[in-house]
């Protein structure tokens, strides 16, 4: 294990890992002063990345070009997760007001599924596109559970699940509903497969800390086995590299899964981490959601284009 911040440095698990990292390079804290980061998505176009800080209900913005750091957005809804879609469009999850929405290129707020058969959504928390243009979202309760992170609230739905917006109709529909607390997700670089994490042991001693694997067939789910159980805290969000490595938060920092769910590395955080993207020009560099701040690491493999 090496590093350079105090707490931070690669874990070598499995031979396999020791390509995926650089000998040289060092995890580096960009920027600290959030309560609650989450929901890294990178522009490429615009050389900038956006994450979360729910509790201070603000859209953060860290600048590739110069490193500085500003607000993106405030009030934002409590916002969660983020994603781009095929245009380049921002789309987000919104605790606060329950819902999905994505800004559009003059800045505008298109609600993209707010409610399921009439009954509004829980607190949306992480979201993904497909190369159809299909949105996939999970839709837990941790909006509703307390007012740190959104309102107090009873589920109107009464149930936890992972739903589909359609690209050309925006029909919203259920695809998963057998989640305790339905979290991160992914696909496969050839998008055959849909990751989802299940967090229920957040809120249930015996509840799930996994992550499961559910075989995609156009509009449709099926499967979902256990792909791999968690050894720290939980699975938040994750992202997958093009060689189909599961790159994941957990609560000592950033575990590596191989594509058979093996534990094979860890990049080590001092702090409990939420989620990560890719980003850079390459798609080479793991940008890390960790509690209070932003860090980042080159790494020797390359992230999915989102585009």
């Amino acid at each position: 294990m090496f590093g350079d911040i105090d707490g931070t440095g690669f874990e070598t698990l499995h031979d396999d890992f020791s390509t995926c990292f650089i000998g040289h390079a060092r995890v580096e804290r960009l920027w600290t002063g959030a309560r609650w980061s989450e929901g890294p998505v990178w522009f490429a176009a615009g050389r900038y990345l956006l994450w979360s800080d729910i509790p201070n209900n603000r859209i953060m913005r860290f600048d590739d070009t110069d490193g500085s750091v500003s607000t993106f957005r405030q009030p934002s809804n409590n916002a969660n997760g983020h994603t781009i879609d095929r245009a380049g469009r921002l789309v987000s999850c919104e605790h606060l007001t329950r819902r999905v929405t994505r800004t559009e290129h003059d800045g505008s707020i298109t609600v993209l599924a707010d409610r399921i058969d009439g009954k509004r959504l829980n607190s949306p928390n992480d979201v993904v596109v497909k190369s159809d243009g299909s949105i996939w979202f999970t839709d837990p309760s941790y909006g509703i559970l307390m007012d740190y992170e959104g309102d107090r609230a009873e589920s109107e739905i009464g149930a936890c699940h992972v739903y589909r917006i359609d690209g050309d109709t925006g029909a919203t529909t259920i695809v998963a509903d057998d989640y305790v607390k339905p979290n991160g997700l992914a696909f496969s670089p050839d998008e055959s497969l849909l990751y989802i994490a299940d967090t229920g042991i957040t809120h249930d001693a015996d509840g799930p800390a996994h992550i499961r694997a559910h075989k995609v067939a156009g509009e449709k789910l099926s499967g979902g086995d256990v792909l791999a159980d968690c050894t720290a805290g939980v699975f938040d969000g994750f992202r997958v590299d093009r060689a189909g490595r599961i790159w994941t938060s957990a609560a000592d920092g950033v575990h590596c899964l191989s594509a058979d769910g093996k534990l094979i590395g860890k990049i080590h955080i001092p702090e409990l981490v939420a989620n990560v993207c890719f980003g850079g020009p390459k798609l080479n560099r793991l940008f890390i959601c960790g509690t209070t701040s932003l860090y980042a690491v080159y790494l020797n493999v390359n992230g999915v284009s989102p585009l």
